[in-house]
């Protein structure tokens, strides 16, 4: 091999590890809350901070990540707002929507729902009801709202589902004690395409869901995947139509477990976890995502009632999921039997964890609610924690990566950390 051949595959090598990929969504390009490439930061220091920039108000929603530019809703001056960011930390623009409605929880806000981009336009939900389609300049391209036209939801806290998109429509779900709803709207046009009923007889507070629709491809088609309401059900993306459906996950009929936790998807395994984990009434299933019509006597595999997690939600990563459970602790298991390959734990604290943890090329990031962040390494079915740092805020927006660089949402400021530079 010559010398210059030898060069040029490095450059590739080199290239490829950092390709530019997007986060398009809360939970990544796939939905597993990890990427697999890049070189991302160990600690929080002088060297790995690039920018801390101000945020106007209090949001928790996660930023996403489309053509260098980080999109992020919060609110500004009494308004809802989607605000982008340049790769430089400097906000681009604003654009306000109307009035803002605040958050009742305490670690809520009227800026729950995260945005999603096709990286054509930004789709942004709000509790006031606003839903809207903002192009990449900051114009909008429509906007209705869902409380107006459907009615306000009955949710005990702050709403928490965000928008997700097919490849023509930009779909809401709304699970809560009343009509409950699958919604397609144009993506160009913001019409209506089509809205379904989503209704189960279950305990209190069990049908409310705070879980966003999952994008997945079902018998050959594109489809939705919605988890709520003790049920798992799937949708033709074209007219809503239920394809599948699986219960059974509230045997015992236990009240006022809602749906917080996002399903992971690896290998046609959904590993779904539920009951209440912060009142140690664990439950963690796995539901094999084949057939059609109603499988609940035929697709759950394994089950578990030892370990899940209530608020953050699993990662699937190279074949495996993750999980920081509410108190911190750490478990690693294989999706099709559900055994677990490790486990361990975060420091304690008197705070517990609401943000979704994240995987960047075997490394995790685990914020907590109090502004500490830990960051321990899970390669090679180890783990090793590497680091404990402290923001100057509280953190409830998960974190997100991108070529190299960690975004964390904190309740002031908008975080950005990089690898340190290597001494040559």
């Amino acid at each position: 091999m010559s010398h210059r051949t030898h060069i040029l595959i490095l450059l590739f090598i080199t290239l490829a590890s950092n390709s530019h990929a997007d986060w398009p969504s809360w939970r990544g390009a796939d939905d597993s809350g990890s990427i697999a490439t890049g070189d991302y930061p160990s600690e929080i220091n002088d060297q790995t901070v690039r920018w801390k920039t101000p945020l106007p108000g209090k949001g928790c929603s996660t930023p996403i990540v489309v053509n260098d530019t980080i999109y992020l809703t919060a609110p500004q001056t009494g308004n809802d707002a989607l605000l982008a960011i340049d790769w430089g930390g400097k906000i681009k623009w604003t654009t306000s929507f109307g009035p803002e409605v605040k958050g009742k929880h305490r670690n809520g806000s009227g800026s729950n729902a995260s945005p999603v981009s096709d990286g054509d336009a930004i789709y942004v939900y709000f509790k006031s009801g606003t839903f809207a389609a903002v192009e990449a300049d900051g114009t909008i391209r429509w906007q209705t709202n869902i409380v107006d036209r459907f009615g306000k939801d009955t949710l005990f806290w702050d709403h928490g589902t965000s928008p997700v998109l097919t490849d023509k429509d930009a779909v809401l779900v709304r699970m809560h004690n009343g009509e409950s709803w699958l919604a397609a709207f144009d993506k160009k046009s913001g019409d209506l395409s089509w809205k379904v009923a989503r209704n189960y007889e279950t305990p209190v507070e069990c049908d409310h869901g705070y879980t966003s629709p999952l994008v997945v491809q079902h018998d050959g088609k594109q489809a939705l995947l919605v988890w709520g309401a003790e049920h798992v059900t799937i949708h033709d993306a074209a007219d809503g139509k239920t394809l599948w459906s699986c219960g059974g996950f509230n045997p015992d009929s236990k009240k006022l477990w809602p749906a917080i936790a996002m399903p992971v998807i690896v290998n046609d395994m959904a590993v779904i976890a539920f009951g209440r984990n912060d009142r140690k009434l664990p439950l963690l299933f796995g539901v094999r995502l084949d057939g059609s019509g109603n499988v609940t006597a035929t697709n759950h595999v394994w089950q578990r009632d030892d370990i899940s997690t209530f608020v953050p939600s699993p990662i699937a990563y190279q074949g495996r999921v993750y999980m920081v459970r509410d108190r911190g602790e750490v478990e690693c298991i294989d999706p099709a039997t559900g055994k677990t390959i490790w486990s361990d734990a975060l420091p304690k604290g008197r705070s517990s964890y609401y943000a979704s943890p994240m995987i960047a090329n075997g490394f995790l990031y685990a914020p907590r609610e109090d502004g500490a962040l830990f960051i321990a390494s899970v390669k090679d079915d180890q783990f090793k924690l590497l680091s404990e740092n402290e923001l100057d805020d509280p953190v409830i927006g998960s974190p997100i990566a991108e070529r190299g660089n960690v975004f964390i949402r904190g309740e002031k400021h908008l975080y950005c950390i990089q690898a340190a530079p290597t001494n040559q």
